[in-house]
């Protein structure tokens, strides 16, 4: 049996892979929830927010044969011709034409709408939930891998990021010095992000005929989008705030977020109906301290992820992106 550790879409992707070949796995999976940085949250009115991953494009032709196998359709996010910027701190925010942007695609329902998918593909004792996996020992003709319960393995994938099982999970015997290495100096995608979302009843950004999309290089919102459902009958705006406000408590953190939508929007913004955020180095199973000061996709897809290791009963998966 293949142990798999990790319920995000790479998890549930080699899991679908394995089914289609009659190969039996299990999936250890950390969180209550299936889906990993892939979050859809449903707010107030049905409307899904995406507190993870959401945007892909045509280069990722990968996700996006994955979508037509499975049936799923996408469709264009919607940008504006003009949009809000501000520039620094001392400058106003202007509303500014920009040039015609390279597409970028939502999945229809929501990103956790493959998620769901691919585990419908799955049986029930397939997924194990609130299974965080502390160690996994390598024996002469078995693998145990110990989290909540143990699990005896003939192979194992991990489909966690690398910083994350190289400083929580032990191996015994140990991995190769450098492959540690390597694996606590690569940065884990999403993990400095705040998301933040608001859903609305009606979109005024569209009835006022003002841009849904701003830009700020001053925050605490840095990108916001319009974040509305492919049919146009959920409304909601979407984006990033600096990470840096992490630290406040998180009535202080909103409070400034309102102040500086309604000074770009104006009030009716504070109309919202349902306010969503996501705080990813809060999230104890994405986010592992750095030893040293990682940039963004440090080390994602390193060659030395491919290898294989303990006699080919133990594979590496060079993920990372969702």
């Amino acid at each position: 049996m293949i142990v798999i550790i990790g319920a995000g879409l790479s998890g549930l992707l080699t899991a679908y892979r394995l089914k289609q070949a009659a190969i039996p796995f299990k999936i250890l999976e950390a969180r209550s929830r299936i889906g990993g940085r892939v979050n859809t949250v449903i707010g107030t009115g049905k409307t899904p927010m995406e507190m993870g991953a959401t945007w892909f494009s045509a280069q990722h032709n990968n996700l996006i044969e994955l979508l037509q196998e499975l049936e799923i359709a996408s469709f264009e996010q919607y940008m504006d011709d003009s949009v809000f910027y501000q520039r620094d701190a001392n400058s106003p925010i202007e509303k500014i034409q920009i040039p015609k942007q390279s597409p970028s695609y939502r999945i229809y329902g929501g990103s956790s709408n493959l998620i769901n998918t691919l585990c419908q593909k799955l049986e029930q004792d397939e997924v194990l939930l609130n299974q965080a996996v502390t160690s996994i020992r390598f024996n002469e003709d078995k693998i145990q891998v110990i989290a909540e319960d143990i699990f005896e393995a003939d192979k194992v994938v991990l489909s966690i990021p690398p910083k994350l099982w190289a400083k929580k999970i032990l191996f015994e015997p140990a991995l190769p010095e450098d492959l540690i290495s390597i694996a606590k100096q690569t940065h884990t995608w999403m993990e400095d992000s705040i998301k933040i979302a608001l859903c609305f009843d009606k979109p005024f950004w569209q009835e006022e005929k003002i841009p849904a999309t701003l830009f700020s290089n001053v925050g605490p919102i840095t990108e916001f989008y319009d974040h509305c459902n492919y049919e146009r009958s959920k409304f909601a705006l979407c984006g990033f705030m600096n990470s840096s406000l992490k630290s406040l408590a998180a009535a202080e953190r909103k409070a400034i977020v309102l102040n500086q939508l309604k000074e770009v929007f104006g009030p009716k913004v504070l109309d919202y109906i349902a306010y969503e955020e996501c705080i990813w180095s809060k999230e104890e199973h994405t986010f592992e301290k750095s030893d040293e000061l990682l940039y963004p996709h440090q080390n994602n897809g390193n060659p030395i992820f491919n290898n294989t290791f303990y006699e080919k009963n133990y594979f590496f998966l060079a993920l990372n992106q969702v």
